[in-house]
């Protein structure tokens, strides 16, 4: 790693970056670049290919290797979050490029909407909503009480703790299992007394009246949730997803909506994103929709500029962030 001697380009795949990075780049002299509004990986590829960019701070517009590999002067990438899935790692590290990412920044804001999205689906509450506004007086009587019951937590990172807390004090038992996390390795990823953690998805899934989703999609977790794994499910349980979608085998997911085999889901996450018009979950009334803007609060837009800029700043300027935030620390060394 050199320090960077002149003023540094940066390019943000997204049409704005909230004040508290934009502000870290301009006292830091970089030019500031930015996606279009409605671009993509082939306008990013093309930013990248005709400007000399140092840095790139990726939204989740895809960062391919075509992309990396037509910059011949980037030298670090950091995520706006923590989900790489739209970012070539691989490539970045055959360059020797690190990835950082912006652990915690939004953990937050995706926690609560994990707990909307739980209590809008346990309790029918967007589609009475649509009734009402129909001219219906539609009084649904058939939404779960969630204190009782028991929420399985697939990734028990720090959306995971936070949601596990809520759902205690709301009289629920929780159990969690965590692809990472070796239970002899005990307190594990985080210690959050009254959680039980589990050795398996498979041990997880007959608990879980309640399931919420909080890995990261990687080789792993692609399809983790298949229509075998939604089977070991208690009938009538509840799915909520503010990970990625693609965790989720959707065809799967959505027989079993149809089935009745699982009473309702809850949705910050879908396969392909935008949701294509017509989409079939769109059809479904006991699932609850809502546009991957689970960590897009005001105050985690902030936490997560803030951090991805001090990522890329650090790495030009020569005094690196800590190296648990790289996806890639073997190009650290």
């Amino acid at each position: 790693m050199t320090a960077t001697t002149h003023p540094p380009t940066v390019f943000v795949t997204a049409p704005r970056l909230a004040p508290a990075g934009l502000q870290r780049l301009q006292a830091a002299h970089c030019r500031v670049l930015y996606l279009q509004d409605g671009g993509g990986e082939a306008e990013v590829a093309a930013v990248l290919a005709r400007e000399s960019v140092d840095a790139v701070i990726s939204r989740t517009a895809t960062l391919s290797a075509a992309a990396i590999a037509a910059c011949p002067t980037l030298k670090v990438i950091s995520k706006h979050g923590v989900g790489v899935s739209n970012i070539d790692v691989a490539a970045a590290s055959q360059r020797g490029i690190p990835v950082y990412v912006t652990p915690g920044a939004n953990a937050q804001s995706v926690a609560e909407m994990t707990l909307g999205l739980m209590f809008a689906a346990a309790r029918r509450i967007a589609w009475m909503d649509a009734e009402l506004r129909a001219g219906r007086w539609s009084r649904a009587q058939d939404g779960l009480e969630l204190s009782g019951r028991t929420l399985g937590l697939l990734g028990f990172g720090q959306v995971g703790q936070r949601v596990a807390r809520v759902a205690l004090a709301l009289g629920m038992q929780v159990v969690a299992f965590d692809p990472a996390f070796d239970p002899a390795c005990a307190p594990g990823p985080g210690t959050v007394a009254g959680v039980r953690m589990l050795g398996s998805v498979d041990e997880l899934l007959p608990l879980s009246d309640v399931l919420s989703l909080h890995v990261p999609l990687n080789a792993r977790t692609r399809h983790l949730l298949d229509a075998g794994r939604i089977a070991q499910l208690p009938r009538g349980a509840l799915l909520v997803n503010t990970a990625r979608g693609e965790v989720v085998d959707e065809a799967a997911l959505i027989d079993a909506l149809r089935s009745g085999r699982l009473a309702a889901a809850g949705l910050d996450t879908m396969a392909e994103e935008p949701l294509p018009v017509g989409h079939a979950l769109a059809a479904l009334d006991n699932v609850v929709l809502t546009p991957h803007v689970g960590g897009s609060t005001p105050a985690a837009l902030e936490a997560m500029a803030g951090m991805a800029a001090a990522n890329v700043l650090g790495w030009l300027q020569g005094s690196p962030a800590d190296p648990s935030y790289c996806v890639n620390p073997e190009v650290l060394r």
